[in-house]
This record gives structure tokens, C-alpha cells and sequence, in this order.
């Protein structure tokens, strides 16, 4: 019941160390803000499992800890970017809404719902107010560059009005379509042009950068960019320690070398090498052989869930690619290579690999390179056993 570790997707870990630089470029930033003076928007990128969403949350949490209005959402979850920002809004705008309120506000209020509208008439919102005499409104055009664009300038001006800042956050941004992730990009330049009193987050895989820049090439200055990768060892041992600490068990050193070893610096295994280690003592402390049993239950779990579940996502044609692709490592390696393996040309492949990156298993680094998303896929895929051939049956294409 004690057990302070927690694996699990965007959970925050008991101890979050190793990322007081990206936390404190944020403080800053919203603090910057509040004084009328202009930031870059920050982009978080690096694989799965190294604590991108964690680290996004808590910019949700500091920005809500100062009262500002934040929209925290995440692309590809089932809807355009227009109905998640809609919907993230309703809740922060609703809290703000009251019959004092000043002409900006009311202004911002009206428009919120002229872009609800553009999602869904007949869900249209009123905030309980009259807003028929306020200015506002307007950005139910159909153009989301357009739309976007009045929502975030008035809510921005009512950010203003209210001593208080607009921040936008995005989770998974690499799966924004091309039309979002252009409006985006424009319009944090307009915010930076104009001073308007916000800022934003995106976080993504590696690839997120090269897509940014596809929008519009001057995002390379636009953003500022920070690689999210595996702790240090002593952060990583910190992030197994401290929180045993905090309840007053105490690892051996031993111990935490292991754990820290195979984990290679991924947070998410440190916390489910943890947990299991923690469940394996009996005695107030952990000593190496609870460690040794919690990592091989940890790898057993992660195979069984973490790493199961995406395998079995791929279709056999797909995992036929992965595994020519798992020769490689994590890091991956060129399509060509992959293609020459299987004995076909690399162009055969298009759909498959295009399919694979839409199901988040890998992404393309650069042009012509495959990698995979989370580390420790590689080895799971080696470990798999090859499936038998069904007898009198073609090969799968």
C-alpha cells in the first residue's frame, strides 16, 4: 500500500528529478509573461516513456498554481485540433465567467463560443451570461489559421485584462495534421510579434522538429527546443532512492546499481524496476537480490503489456519489417537496408512503414531512416519467436 513508485502513462513519478532546467526555462517564461514581455514556445521531443506528458503536466499544474488559463490537450485522440481546444476551454473559461466581467473578457467569452459553434452548433455555450452587446465572435469561419487565430488574440487580450497569462499545450504534436501544424506555427509568431500576453507547449516524438520545420521553415528560430532523453545515472538513482526514502526504506547500493543499470536511464522502467523491487522486500530495506527479482518481474511485466501490446498492433506483414528493422537496435537504421533484408525494393514497403508510423511503433528520424519509438522494443522483437509457416500457404505479401 506504501509502495511510492508508479509506472504508468503521464503518471507523475513521487520524486521528478533531472528536469529542473525545462521547469525552470518555464517558470520563467510564464513569468515573463506576466510582465507584457514576449517568450519563445517551448517544444519537448524525444521518445516514448521519457517523461515528455510528466513534464507537460506539471507546466499544466505551474500555469494553474498562478491561476492562468491553460488548454491541455492531445492530438490524434479521436479529434481535430479545433474540437480539442473547444472542448479543453469550456471548463478555465466557465470558471472566469461572471457578470463583472471586464469588456475583454466578455469579448474573449464570445468568441469561445462563436469557435464552439464552429465545432458543434447545438452544443453552443453562454457562460450564463448575456453576451448580445459584446463585441467578439467571429471565429467560426471554417479557416482554422483564421479562427484560431481570434481565439487566441482574445483570450490573450482577457489573459491581460485579468492579471493573468493564456497557455496552450499540446501532447503528441508530431500527429497534427499539416493544416494545424501550420496555424500553429503562425500564429505563435503572431503572438511574438504582437506581444500577445500567451505562450505554448507542444511535446512529441524525435521527429517533431523536422515536422515543425516542414510547416514553416522559420520554426527552427521560432521554438525553443528541448530534447527530453534517459537521466543521468546519479538523477536516476535519486529518482529510485528518494521516494523509498521518503517512507523510510532504505536501499543498498548494490541494489540501486542494478536497477539503475537496467533501466539505462528510461523513467519509466526506473519506476517499474521500483515498484517490483519494493514488492520483493520484506525487511525495511532492499537489498540486491530484491532488486535482481524486481527487474526480471519488470521485464516480464513490460513485456507482457508496455512492449505486447504494440507488437501485437502490427500485422504480420508489419512485424515481418520490424524484425529487419530490430537488427538495427532501437536507433534503426535506412528503409533500404530494412528492404534488402526481406529481399524486396524499399518502395514495396511504403504502406507498411507508413501504417507502422501511424500506429506510434516507429518514426522516421530523417529521410530514407526508420527508428523506433521506445527503447527496449529492439530486444523485446528479437526475443520473439519466428512464426511457424502455415503449410500449403502463400507468404503473407
Amino acid at each position: 500500500m506504501l509502495n511510492p513508485y508508479v509506472p504508468g502513462a503521464g503518471r507523475r513519478p513521487s520524486a521528478l528529478v533531472g528536469r529542473d532546467v525545462e521547469l525552470d526555462r518555464w517558470d520563467v517564461a510564464l513569468a515573463r509573461v506576466e510582465r507584457g514581455r514576449t517568450v519563445q514556445p517551448v517544444v519537448l521531443y524525444g521518445l516514448r516513456r521519457v517523461g515528455k506528458t510528466v513534464l507537460l503536466a506539471e507546466f499544466r499544474q505551474r500555469a494553474r498554481d498562478r491561476d492562468w488559463l491553460v488548454a491541455h490537450v492531445e492530438a490524434a485522440a479521436g479529434k481535430t485540433l479545433r474540437a480539442a481546444l473547444a472542448e479543453a476551454l469550456h471548463a478555465p473559461l466557465t470558471d472566469l465567467a461572471r457578470p463583472s466581467a471586464g469588456r475583454r473578457l466578455m469579448r474573449a467569452l464570445k468568441t469561445a463560443a462563436s469557435f464552439r459553434a464552429s465545432v458543434d452548433q447545438a452544443g453552443s455555450w453562454s457562460f450564463g451570461l448575456d453576451l448580445t452587446e459584446s463585441t467578439g465572435g467571429g471565429a467560426d469561419t471554417g479557416e482554422l489559421e483564421t479562427d484560431l487565430s481570434k481565439l487566441v488574440r482574445d483570450l490573450a487580450e482577457a489573459a491581460s485584462e485579468e492579471q493573468i497569462g493564456l497557455a496552450i499545450l499540446i501532447d503528441e504534436a508530431q500527429d497534427l495534421t499539416s493544416e494545424e501544424l501550420t496555424a500553429l506555427c503562425s500564429i505563435a509568431h503572431q503572438a511574438g510579434q504582437d506581444d500577445w500576453r500567451c505562450t505554448f507547449a507542444l511535446a512529441g516524438l524525435p521527429s517533431l522538429p523536422r515536422v515543425l520545420a516542414e510547416a514553416k521553415s522559420y520554426s527552427e528560430r521560432l521554438f525553443d527546443y528541448a530534447q527530453i532523453g534517459p537521466l543521468a545515472s546519479d538523477v536516476a538513482r535519486q529518482a529510485i532512492v528518494e521516494p523509498a526514502r521518503a517512507e523510510d526504506v532504505a536501499w543498498v547500493p548494490e541494489a540501486v546499481d542494478h536497477v539503475v543499470g537496467a533501466a539505462a536511464g528510461y523513467p519509466y522502467f526506473l519506476q517499474q524496476f521500483g515498484q517490483e523491487a519494493w514488492n520483493e522486500a520484506v525487511d525495511g530495506a532492499i537489498d540486491l537480490a530484491d532488486a535482481r527479482v524486481g527487474t526480471a518481474r519488470g521485464w516480464a511485466a513490460l513485456d507482457n503489456g508496455f512492449f505486447r501490446a504494440r507488437w501485437d498492433r502490427a500485422t504480420r506483414s508489419e512485424q515481418q519489417y520490424l524484425r529487419a528493422l530490430a537488427v538495427d537496435g532501437d536507433a534503426g537504421g535506412s528503409s533500404s537496408e530494412v528492404a534488402r533484408r526481406l529481399g524486396r525494393p524499399a518502395s514495396s514497403f511504403g504502406p507498411a512503414r507508413a501504417n507502422l508510423i501511424a500506429k506510434g511503433l516507429i518514426y522516421a528520424p530523417e529521410h530514407g531512416n526508420v527508428a523506433f519509438t521506445v527503447p527496449g522494443m529492439a530486444e523485446f522483437i528479437r526475443r520473439q519467436p519466428e512464426p511457424e509457416a502455415a503449410s500449403g500457404t502463400a507468404p503473407d505479401p
